[in-house]
């Protein structure tokens, strides 16, 4: 299975507040990026964010080792030709260690960046944008009359092939979606919805996949919050649900509000952006906590428990056919060690050149001296 974490601002114990969310900058996400290396996690989800996703992996790539780097890319920001330029550039530098989550987005994040499409004409888009990619990661020579992409004799001046390419990743809802990802990605993601809810979408989407004679992985994007036992899990999902304010709910809900995402609908329909009295009233499933998706747009619902508890459901996830977790914590750093420590070495995780098992001391393991061998007494 692929374990990855989440490296994207805000973060802090509480980031939907100024007073809760701690500077995010270049030597936080240095911090990040050889923590989560270290720890032995396979990725980390570069997301869209306040910094640039590309300057932001190509600078931590150069300080990690085997981390692969899921770099969130928006069709149509850049001219496919470049994008694959981009992305073929990355993998030779971080010697195959790069993947590409394709990210529609909806029409408030992407009328930013001058792309005032509807719902549909942006999959549609995106289906020619990654059928042009696709074929130059292949090594083709390009030209065709596209809608939204003319292109006249592109072909990539790296030595590139199917093999080599970087795997794309993608996440959508909506039935155009679902057809674009059949069609041309490796994994397809989702936010985090119940297990129950999972294995109907990659029921659908595998069933799409094979219209196209074509298989799919299956990824989830979901929080953890982890801790010995269930109540002290529990208590510290009741310390976050303590904190979220009606202004930050509102904030979020009007961010929210009106989407033209179906990931984002389906999200918000968990809640409903109301904070009911007890935090367990968002239990949307064994384990499955809805709550910070009031406070947080986007994947809002968060694995609870115990590392048993936490295993338990992630097997869950993986029967409904699902083997690759993007997941995090708050704040990012302390929830990733914490992760890191009490449930990634129970699980069989894929990682880049493992390296020889290393040792974790104790006082009395520390030095150079075997405490049980046995003393020869001069006579």
């Amino acid at each position: 299975m692929n374990v990855l974490w989440y490296m994207c601002a805000p973060d802090g114990h509480y980031p939907w507040k100024p007073e809760g969310s701690r500077t995010v900058d270049y030597g936080y996400y240095k911090q990040l990026a050889q923590a989560y290396d270290h720890l032995g996690y396979t990725g980390a989800l570069f997301a869209t964010g306040a910094h640039d996703v590309w300057v932001l992996a190509s600078a931590m790539m150069a300080a990690t080792e085997r981390l692969k780097l899921l770099c969130a890319v928006h069709p149509g920001v850049v001219a496919p030709t470049l994008l694959a330029k981009m992305a073929a550039t990355l993998q030779e530098f971080s010697e195959g260690r790069t993947l590409l989550n394709i990210v529609s987005g909806d029409a408030k994040m992407m009328g930013a960046y001058g792309l005032t499409m509807s719902h549909d004409e942006r999959y549609e888009m995106a289906d020619e944008y990654l059928t042009i990619y696709n074929r130059l990661m292949k090594g083709e020579s390009v030209t065709q009359d596209g809608r939204y992409f003319p292109t006249v004799g592109a072909k990539l001046a790296l030595p590139v092939s199917g093999d080599t390419a970087p795997p794309l990743w993608f996440g959508g809802s909506s039935d155009k979606a679902i057809d674009v990802a059949a069609k041309h990605v490796e994994t397809y993601l989702s936010w985090g919805e119940t297990p129950e809810q999972m294995k109907e979408k990659v029921e659908k989407v595998r069933a799409k996949a094979a219209e196209y004679g074509r298989e799919l992985t299956y990824g989830v994007r979901l929080y953890v919050i982890v801790r010995r036992t269930d109540e002290e899990a529990w208590a510290a999902a009741a310390d976050m649900y303590d904190q979220m304010d009606a202004a930050s709910i509102a904030g979020n809900q009007k961010f929210v509000g009106g989407t033209d995402s179906i990931g984002q609908r389906r999200m918000s329909a968990m809640h409903g952006g109301i904070k009911p009295d007890n935090l367990r009233d968002l239990e949307v499933a064994p384990n499955i906590w809805a709550g910070i998706g009031l406070v947080r747009p986007g994947p809002g619902s968060a694995i609870v428990g115990s590392p048993d508890t936490v295993i338990r459901t992630l097997e869950e996830y993986r029967k409904a056919g699902i083997d690759t977790f993007i997941l995090s914590g708050m704040p990012l750093l302390e929830e990733a060690y914490r992760f890191g420590e009490l449930v990634l070495p129970k699980l069989d995780v894929s990682r880049e050149d493992p390296k020889p098992a290393r040792k974790q001391f104790t006082w009395n393991t520390l030095f150079d001296r075997d405490l049980d061998a046995k003393v020869k007494q001069n006579a």
